[in-house]
């Protein structure tokens, strides 16, 4: 138990730091704010240290995909009065746009994965507890 507070721990950390690239300039308070939601989050919903990982790569999956959206709000904020964006601030919100499509996929798909290997670990200890022959697929 104590093992699996302490991972949440370290990943309400990660998601944090990656809410804090995302947006860059946040008030301390709104920065706490995140890590304590997050960290709670985590304790509540990871059981097991590797769920606590899912979790986070989802949250940072998440991080990441929101990084495009933040970008924009800040051009928009910046350039109010202006009519289009610059071109130094288009180039900005291209390259948000990119890398946080990559790595939002990135993250989320190892995420989903770790998903993936949990169940397949608790079917297969599950089988074991009951006596059943495993099936075996044609998957390698």
């Amino acid at each position: 138990m104590r093992t699996t507070q302490l991972h949440a721990v370290l990943g309400s950390i990660a998601v944090t730091i990656g809410f804090w690239l995302v947006w860059g300039e946040l008030p301390v308070a709104f920065v706490a704010a995140i890590a304590l939601a997050v960290a709670g989050f985590l304790v509540w919903q990871g059981t097991t240290v590797a769920h606590v990982w899912a979790w986070t790569c989802l949250l940072l999956g998440f991080a990441s995909a929101a990084w495009p959206m933040a970008t924009m709000v800040q051009v928009r904020m910046e350039t109010a009065a202006a009519a289009e964006p610059s071109d130094r601030q288009m180039g900005l919100i291209l390259t948000a746009v990119v890398a946080g499509l990559i790595s939002s996929v990135f993250w989320i798909s190892f995420g989903s994965g770790i998903f993936r290997w949990i169940k397949r670990q608790e079917t297969e200890a599950a089988g074991r507890r009951s006596g059943a022959t495993p099936i075996l697929s044609d998957r390698p």
